[in-house]
């Protein structure tokens, strides 16, 4: 049986992974009925179902909607990147399994799908295994189909999936609710339903109340009418979570053509520019999102006129934070004269390091060379079990490259997030790394990782004479069978 191995690391503080997903699993419909009232069930029938015969998540009526979150266990000839990176699985590791998957005689089968299935996506257990040897020692779990909820147009059925998926959440935590916790959902098509939901959850102790930085359907949320939700965070020391996402916009109404998101600019020039790139779709629409919201809720003075509220900025990185910042400074300084709104009280970025946090992943090498500047407003976050997801120790290697010392890092990957949400700092922890994960059989070896990092292992190309069989496909000299030739 094949051996990862993984050099020995350890660590002397506690850490705190801001911004980890769980995929929505099928017994959150199976179990509604056991926390809805019959209206809201019925509600929430017509609004976002799964359809345990087929195996479809219908969302305002349309079929087969959503990233498919629901689809548990795997399958055949698909590398699930919702549920993906689990302990070990690094990039390299993906990428040889995505190169052999494109060839039909290798392709993953379904017992291979299901081990890489990670089940902590979805049960707690499985996913507190995980923690051990991912070295995370407490986690806050956040949903995964973030592109789906602010389109649920009955208010209604959008106020019964937030308090299904809430009391799921919940009773996940409960597997150890000292070093698990949840952001709620939050019904934002009506401010009134949002409110009470938060007030719902924080009588359960969640700490964060989740938000999408988009104008879905005209709710952009920084609005005045969603004043009763920005009193009730101020009430409950809930933090407003600000996550950002691609902007598929699948689930828009018919009719409905404004752009919603500045990410949709982003989606529509890489389909019409044909540049499919990873960067653009997969980092800058996170960051485009993200700094939109920062600039406006900065200079309209949101944080001025809500003093007690916090605010986490959720998976967008953060090397771009310290230059946005410098810009809302610059232009408030130079155009305070002609501003319409009220003068605001202080600059921009003392704003912002006053009430917000910001996220960031373990490749990220910048803060590490910046600590000063973001010494109190960075949080660590894995992503896990997304496929870009990896463990605390890949952060801490990036930081000890960059001389970042241990005083800093024990705030980046837990103390400055654990001060946000108001949670105790564990006084037991995870010390050492695990060095070995026993593998199957058919786990990629060193030769084959090592092949499908080369630049067109992914370029598959159809040779006709000369190929060892009519037709056989080959990836960059590479017979998909595995033979070179």
């Amino acid at each position: 049986m094949p051996v990862q191995k993984f050099a020995p690391m350890t660590k002397d503080f506690p850490t705190f992974d801001c911004d980890a997903h769980v995929t929505e699993p099928p017994w959150i419909w199976e179990r509604a009925k056991d926390w809805l009232t019959k209206d809201e069930l019925e509600a929430l029938k017509t609004t976002m179902w799964f359809d345990a015969e087929t195996k479809q998540l219908i969302v305002n009526g349309h079929a087969g909607a959503g990233l498919g979150s629901q689809r548990i266990g795997g399958t055949p000839g698909v590398v699930n990147i919702l549920s993906l990176a689990g302990p070990g699985l690094k990039h390299n590791i993906q990428r040889a399994l995505n190169v052999r998957n494109l060839n039909p005689k290798t392709a993953i089968s379904q017992e291979q799908a299901d081990y890489l299935d990670h089940k902590g996506s979805y049960e707690p257990q499985a996913r507190l295994r995980d923690m051990d040897t991912q070295g995370i020692d407490q986690v806050m779990i956040i949903p995964t189909d973030i592109d789906t909820y602010p389109w649920l147009q009955n208010a209604v059925g959008a106020r019964a999936m937030c308090k299904a998926y809430n009391e799921w959440a919940y009773d996940y935590c409960q597997a150890d609710p000292k070093r698990i916790f949840f952001a709620a959902l939050l019904p934002m098509q009506d401010p009134i339903f949002a409110a009470q939901e938060l007030y719902r959850v924080a009588a359960k102790g969640c700490r964060v109340g989740l938000v999408r930085p988009i104008d879905a359907m005209g709710n952009y949320p920084i609005q005045p009418k969603y004043e009763p939700l920005w009193q009730a965070m101020e009430e409950t020391g809930i933090v407003y979570g600000m996550h950002p996402f691609p902007a598929f916009g699948a689930l828009k109404p018919p009719g409905y053509t404004a752009q919603y998101s500045s990410a949709e600019l982003v989606a529509r020039t890489v389909i019409t520019a044909g540049l499919p790139h990873q960067f653009l779709t997969n980092v800058q629409n996170f960051q485009a999102e993200a700094a939109l919201w920062v600039a406006l809720v900065l200079m309209s003075g949101f944080f001025e006129k809500y003093p007690k509220l916090n605010a986490a900025v959720f998976e967008a990185s953060s090397t771009w934070l310290s230059f946005l910042l410098d810009e809302c400074d610059k232009i408030y300084k130079l155009y305070r004269n002609e501003r319409q709104l009220p003068a605001l009280k202080r600059l921009p970025s003392e704003t912002f390091f006053e009430h917000c946090l910001t996220g960031f992943e373990g490749d990220e090498a910048p803060p590490s060379r910046l600590p000063e500047f973001y010494g109190d407003i960075l949080a660590w976050s894995s992503d896990v079990y997304h496929h870009d997801g990896d463990d605390v120790w890949r952060a801490i290697e990036t930081m000890r490259q960059n001389e970042l010392p241990e005083s800093y890092q024990t705030k980046f990957l837990g103390a400055n997030a654990r001060k946000l949400y108001n949670i105790e700092t564990p006084q037991t922890f995870i010390r050492e790394r695990v060095t070995e994960i026993e593998r199957p059989d058919w786990w990629p070896t060193d030769e084959e990782i090592e092949r499908a990092l080369e630049r067109e292992a992914s370029v598959v190309r159809t040779y006709g004479e000369g190929a060892h069989s009519e037709g056989a496909h080959r990836v960059n000299g590479h017979a998909l069978g595995g033979d070179r030739v």
